[in-house]
């Protein structure tokens, strides 16, 4: 399965999605109304590493 590493297309789907950006430091943090709990954190790096990337979309259940 293809993963997008390019930060600022997942932080776009992550709000497409309805994620709400709850600020951060060094990361970016979204949280989602329906998943209580689940927390998806975006560093904020041009691209991100392929295992980065693969935790993202696990947090965020797109795969």
């Amino acid at each position: 399965m293809p993963v997008e590493t390019n930060s600022r297309k997942i932080v776009a789907r992550l709000k497409r999605e309805g994620w709400h950006h709850m600020g951060g430091g060094k990361h970016d943090k979204f949280e989602h109304p329906d998943r209580p709990g689940a927390v998806v954190v975006v560093p904020r790096y041009k691209t991100q590493t392929k295992g980065v990337a693969i935790n993202i979309a696990k947090t965020a259940a797109w795969t």
